[in-house]
């Protein structure tokens, strides 16, 4: 059986690799004085004279014509071209550019002109060699209509080698450029208003804050079980007890769950608690947040995402739980009991959910996820949520049945959740006592009972509002992107093979 063509390629690449080596080349540098990116490098091109640049990126097109030979340098501000002559390099100068490959990184030394053909172009006086690539990028073709064909296509493979991927596909590049704008916006907002970024545990003795199965590993010094947080709330609400009125913080939390577009074991939130503020607040706060950075970033309150015309100008859509299933299951969660929820869900699980041993809060959640969540397209605040699923959120005022929480969804999908913070000792105790004897009885997703955040509340917690909003969602929907794992860096999958 032939080799495939790809060791050929890097046999080819290694061959010159030993012979650059063989002429006295440093095929890997330690570092090169640049004065141009190849944006600065095209802007500087005058008429009436040639300025000297000296441009550093990647090889991304290499031709060849006898004594002279044409290349495209990539750096992270564009695309740049190239020109190499023998008899201005010099015979050795020259033969080590026949040496290079696609893929390879390269310094240039030169003056900036425009060819006969119109572009312009950096004449190379020198070249240096910064890294060989002796693995060939797979770097596809472009068409006349400007179609790529070939290249790193596969969506698995672009997200286990995202290196690849982000070296030959710069409008991934772009992706994380939009997030980390996106991050920084939110950041500087809350930083603006007064709130302060803590950092609060990743290892916890108890995970707490939300509804999830957490993953768990063992402290060898301590002889101890730890667990990856799943939420940051109960520690950022013990920072508002200690007298931090404002807090956030931006970071990685853990659940182990399953993986599908809009999850992954491994993502990225944002919490905010303020104190002496209710729901009511958070909802305007989250408004203000999100607006704004849709206006800064997409330039307009209204953008079209995945087809749908979406309009973020305050104020948003609110409708209550109740009445949305009511709506849309045409079910009355007041009088409907746990068979009528159960047939709902089994209507229209089409074999995937399996509403079998479901407690009541859990029908009752998925018949909003099944018949609700896929209507809300627009930005729409779901307010006034069931109380049994919401066991750190206070009792509305006026209906102790239902909890002060909030969740916005766009496009079906859930962004931000939100509540009037539960600051009452004895009923988060009783809260969490519920929760504890629904994971007795075999709910893996329930809460546990923290002594030591009761203990923080028996201190006092003030009138506190707090928001948790999902980064990544946030940068999926700005950005376009179907899949969670096309706005994270390195997301985790299943084991090849």
């Amino acid at each position: 059986m032939s080799e495939a063509p790809e060791h050929h390629l890097e046999a080819a690449r290694r061959e010159a690799l030993a012979e650059l080596r063989r002429r006295g080349v440093e095929p890997f540098a330690y570092r090169y004085d640049r004065t141009h990116s190849a944006a600065d490098a095209l802007a500087a091109y005058a008429p009436d004279g040639e300025e000297s640049v000296r441009v550093a990126g990647r090889l991304v097109a290499l031709r060849g014509h006898g004594k002279t030979m044409f290349a495209h340098l990539e750096d992270a501000s564009g695309r740049i071209q190239l020109y190499f002559r023998r008899d201005e390099l010099g015979d050795d100068r020259y033969e080590m550019v026949r040496l290079l490959h696609v893929g390879d990184l390269v310094g240039v030394d030169g003056k900036v002109f425009m060819t006969r053909t119109g572009e312009i172009t950096v004449r190379a006086a020198d070249v240096t060699l910064l890294a060989k690539a002796v693995r060939p990028l797979p770097i596809g073709k472009s068409d006349a209509e400007g179609r790529q064909h070939g290249g790193l296509v596969d969506h698995e493979t672009r997200y286990r080698q995202r290196y690849a991927d982000l070296a030959v596909h710069p409008e991934v590049r772009e992706v994380f450029r939009l997030r980390a704008r996106t991050v920084s916006y939110l950041r500087r907002f809350l930083d603006e208003r007064g709130f302060l970024e803590v950092e609060t545990p990743v290892l916890q003795p108890i995970y707490g804050g939300a509804m999830a199965r957490p993953f768990t590993t063992h402290h060898l010094a301590l002889d101890r079980q730890l667990y990856l947080r799943i939420a940051t709330e109960l520690y950022l609400k013990r920072c508002i007890v200690g007298g931090l009125e404002r807090v956030y913080e931006i970071g990685k939390d853990f659940r182990n769950e399953g993986l599908d577009r809009s999850h992954n074991p491994e993502f990225t939130m944002l919490e905010l608690y303020q104190a002496f503020a209710d729901y009511e607040d958070m909802m305007a706060l989250t408004e203000e947040m999100v607006e704004g950075v849709v206006r800064t970033l997409c330039g307009d309150a209204r953008i079209e995402r995945f087809g749908t015309a979406l309009d973020f100008a305050r104020p948003w859509r609110r409708a209550t739980y109740r009445e949305l299933v009511h709506r849309h299951a045409g079910l009355d969660l007041a009088d409907t009991d746990d068979a009528a929820l159960h047939a709902a869900v089994s209507a229209v699980s089409a074999g995937g959910t399996d509403p079998a041993g479901m407690s009541r809060p859990k029908l009752v959640d998925e018949v909003f996820k099944q018949y609700v969540e896929p209507a809300l397209e627009q930005p729409t605040f779901v307010v006034d949520f069931p109380i049994e699923l919401s066991p750190l959120a206070k009792p509305k005022r006026g209906d102790p049945t239902l909890a002060e929480r909030f969740e916005f969804f766009v496009l079906g999908r859930e962004l931000a959740n939100a509540f009037s913070e539960l600051n009452d000792p004895d009923d988060q105790r009783r809260r969490l006592e519920v929760q504890s004897a629904a994971r007795a009885a075999g709910d893996q997703e329930a809460q546990v009972m923290d002594e030591d955040y009761v203990l923080a509340l028996e201190y006092g917690l003030p009138p506190t509002g707090g928001i948790g909003l999902g980064i990544d969602r946030l940068v999926m929907l700005l950005a376009e992107q179907p899949s969670i794992r096309d706005v994270i860096l390195f997301p985790q999958l299943r084991s090849e093979g």
